[in-house]
């Protein structure tokens, strides 16, 4: 299952964590717990796009991995 074109450039961070989770559950390929994969693909993107986000996207995108956390049934940090 492939991302949703243009998802990361959501300003909703429960829309992202969302579709993340949702492309790491039905993925095939992926070879750790659909948690971590769903975070590594945010993190990717986050450190792909480095100093081209500003500081408002990094906002959304941290708070969409809180929003995953959550998802998952795991506590949101900080």
């Amino acid at each position: 299952m492939d991302l949703k074109q243009g998802v990361f450039k959501s300003d909703d961070p429960k829309k992202i964590a969302s579709s993340v989770k949702h492309s790491a559950e039905e993925s095939h390929r992926r070879k750790s717990s659909p948690f971590r994969a769903a975070m590594s693909m945010l993190t990717f993107y986050i450190n792909r796009a480095g100093e081209q986000l500003t500081k408002k996207r990094r906002g959304t995108l941290e708070k969409a991995k809180d929003e995953l956390r959550k998802d998952f049934g795991r506590q949101p940090k900080g």
